[in-house]
C-alpha cells in the first residue's frame, strides 16, 4: 500500500492527515487514546508539548549562523516583511475585535499562520524558479519554524502576559539545537530528518485535542484566513521584494503561505499564556484549513509572478537560447 505517497499529495499532508484522523477518534472513541501509559502519552493532546520541543530542537540544528550575504540580505528582509506583517494584522484585530477576533479568527491564529511560512513548499518553488541564494535564504528564514515570532509580537504587544523566562523556556530547545547544529556538522546532518518525522506525531497530538464540530464551525473562517494570510503577507512581501531587494518577486509568491508547523503555534501560545486556551482548538482548525489553501494556490500565484516579472529560470533559457543561436550561426 501506497499510503506516504498518498498522504503526501495532500497539501500539508504529514500534518493534516493525522490531525484530522485524531480528530476523528478523539470526536467518537475518546476513550481509545485516554488508555494509560505510553499510548496516552504520545497519541494523545497530552504528547504535544513534547512532540513540539523535540521538533523545536531538530529545527535548531539546521538554522546555519553562517551564510552567503547575499542570502543572508534576500531572507532577512522577506522574515521581518512576514513577520511585521502578520503582527500587524493580527494585534489589530485582537485589540479592536478583543481575543475572539473578527468573524471567529483570532489575533492568535492569524499571528501564528501569517507570520510563518511553508518551508519545503518555498524550497521547492525555488527549485523551479530561483537560485542558489534563494535557497541558502532558507536557513534564515526557518527563524518563523515554530512559536518564537509569535510569542515576541503577543508578549511586545501586551496581548500576552510572556515573562521573559518563560520565553527562554520556550526557546529553549530551539537554542540547544542552533548550539550544537552549528557545532559539529555530523550533528546537523543526522537531525535533519527529525523536522519531518516529528510532523505527523505533532499532527496527531493536536487533533486529539480537537472535536469535529469545531472544524465544520471553523469551516469558512479557515478560509477567510487562507486568504488573510495571501494577502496580508504576499502583499507587503511582493513590494519588499521588487522594491527593497529589486528582485523580480516569485520569492515573495513562494512565501505567501502558511506553514504546516504553524498549526501547532496555538497549543505552544497556550502553554506559555494559559489564558489563550480556549482559543486554540478553533485557531488549530482554522490554520489547518489556511495551511491547505495556501498550499494549493501558492504555487499558482508563484508561476503567476515568474511569468509576468521573470526569474533565474527565464534567465538561463534566454541563456541557453542565446547559446545555441551562436552555435547555429
Amino acid at each position: 500500500m501506497k499510503i506516504l505517497k498518498t498522504v503526501q499529495k495532500v497539501p500539508g499532508g504529514l500534518m493534516v492527515v493525522p490531525l484530522l484522523l485524531a480528530a476523528i477518534v478523539n470526536t467518537f472513541f475518546p476513550q481509545i487514546l485516554q488508555i494509560g501509559s505510553f499510548t496516552t502519552a504520545v497519541f494523545s493532546n497530552a504528547g504535544a508539548a513534547t512532540a513540539v520541543g523535540i521538533q523545536l530542537f531538530f529545527i535548531g540544528t539546521q538554522l546555519r549562523l553562517k551564510e552567503a550575504p547575499e542570502a543572508l540580505k534576500r531572507g532577512g528582509v522577506l522574515l521581518l516583511t512576514k513577520f511585521f506583517g502578520g503582527a500587524a494584522i493580527g494585534i489589530f484585530t485582537a485589540k479592536v475585535f478583543g481575543p475572539v477576533g473578527f468573524l471567529g479568527i483570532s489575533g492568535l491564529a492569524i499571528i501564528s499562520s501569517v507570520s510563518n511560512s511553508n518551508g519545503s513548499l518555498y524550497l521547492a518553488l525555488m527549485g523551479e524558479y530561483g537560485d542558489s541564494s534563494d535557497q541558502a535564504a532558507q536557513s534564515v528564514l526557518n527563524l518563523n519554524d515554530g512559536p518564537f515570532l509569535t510569542l515576541i509580537a503577543l508578549g511586545a504587544s501586551g496581548l500576552a502576559n510572556i515573562p521573559v523566562l518563560s520565553l527562554i523556556a520556550a526557546i529553549g530547545p530551539l537554542l540547544v539545537g542552533v548550539v550544537l547544529g552549528n557545532l559539529d556538522q555530523d550533528i546537523r546532518d543526522m537531525m535533519k530528518p527529525g523536522v519531518v518525522l516529528t510532523i505527523p506525531f505533532i499532527g496527531f497530538a493536536l487533533g486529539a485535542g480537537i472535536n469535529l464540530t469545531n472544524i465544520i464551525n471553523a469551516g469558512a473562517s479557515g478560509v477567510i484566513l487562507g486568504a488573510i494570510v495571501m494577502m496580508g503577507s504576499g502583499v507587503p512581501l511582493l513590494l519588499a521584494d521588487r522594491y527593497i531587494l529589486k528582485r523580480p518577486g516569485y520569492a515573495a509568491a513562494a512565501l505567501s503561505s502558511a506553514a504546516g508547523n504553524s498549526i501547532a503555534t496555538p497549543a505552544a501560545v497556550a502553554l506559555v499564556d494559559p489564558t489563550y486556551a480556549p482559543y486554540v482548538a478553533s485557531a488549530t482548525t482554522q490554520i489547518a484549513g489556511a495551511v491547505v489553501l495556501t498550499a494549493i494556490l501558492v504555487p499558482m500565484f508563484t508561476a503567476f509572478i515568474a511569468k509576468k516579472y521573470g526569474s533565474e529560470r527565464d534567465k538561463k533559457m534566454q541563456n541557453f537560447e542565446l547559446a545555441e543561436a551562436v552555435v547555429t550561426e
